[in-house]
């Protein structure tokens, strides 16, 4: 972990409200994993950092997280230009874990959900394992654009209201895929996890799965303990033993947002 002053390189707002922000950040980037975040202070007005997913990085030591902006700090945060310094921390958290074995992997990503598994996905496929991707949102108008994604990943798309890809929510699609994979991964809001609980119970072959949770939190180091969370296995933090869990091992629940 590691504390950096972070040049900013772009900040492209991809859809209204949600921005894609680069930062050249080698001294993180060197040790990052996917499924891990930094904190970012968004401004001097404001005392709490804000937690964002690793979205990518590239060898040059550049990093990528991508939001949505829905408050005071993001909104700010939007505004970054070019060349100014952001004050960013990490890499924080436990991240998702690849068995070496696996070869196909299945990642399901609702909404802003793509923001760690784009990541994911980077590294498996320099791994040369193959990736499956179920990418739901509302309207296409919310489509994350698949000319970002690497190329060589496999993009199923749903939309609710059917303006792009498949009519439904990406979990309508989910049984289609799940024996085909060695691992799945999820990200998403609370309710797709519950849904995705579900129709688990009528999986003949009942495989893990894991989740990157998000919920609120304070100091985004394991101190505050404002971000704990009741599981099978006690009290968690989610930003110390997670943000990736099992989701077997949550008590779904009990989560708050």
């Amino acid at each position: 972990m590691k504390q950096v002053s972070a040049t900013v390189v772009s900040n492209i707002e991809l859809m209204p409200g949600y921005h894609l922000v680069c930062v050249d950040a080698p001294d993180i980037v060197a040790t990052s994993k996917p499924g891990q975040f930094v904190t970012v202070r968004c401004g001097e007005e404001f005392t709490l950092r804000r937690p964002f997913s690793i979205h990518q990085i590239t060898r040059t030591g550049q990093l990528d997280f991508f939001f949505k902006v829905i408050g005071k700090g993001t909104s700010r945060l939007s505004l970054c230009r070019k060349g100014e310094k952001l004050d960013i921390l990490g890499p924080l958290g436990n991240g998702f874990y690849v068995k070496p074995a696996s070869k196909k992997l299945l990642l399901v990503a609702g909404g802003i959900g793509i923001a760690p598994l784009t990541f994911l996905a980077q590294q498996a496929l320099a791994q040369q394992k193959s990736v499956t991707l179920l990418l739901g949102v509302h309207t296409k108008d919310k489509l994350y654009p698949h000319k970002l994604l690497p190329s060589e990943i496999k993009t199923i798309t749903t939309t609710e209201d059917g303006s792009y890809g498949e009519k439904g929510k990406v979990t309508d699609i989910l049984s289609r895929y799940v024996n085909l994979a060695d691992q799945i991964y999820a990200c998403g809001p609370l309710a797709m996890y519950k849904e995705i609980a579900k129709q688990r119970q009528r999986w003949r072959e009942k495989k893990s799965i894991h989740i990157s949770l998000e919920v609120r939190m304070g100091c985004g180091i394991g101190a505050c303990f404002s971000c704990s969370i009741k599981t099978k296995n006690g009290m968690k933090r989610v930003c110390l033993d997670g943000p990736v869990f099992n989701l077997d091992d949550i008590l779904l629940e009990e989560v708050r947002i």
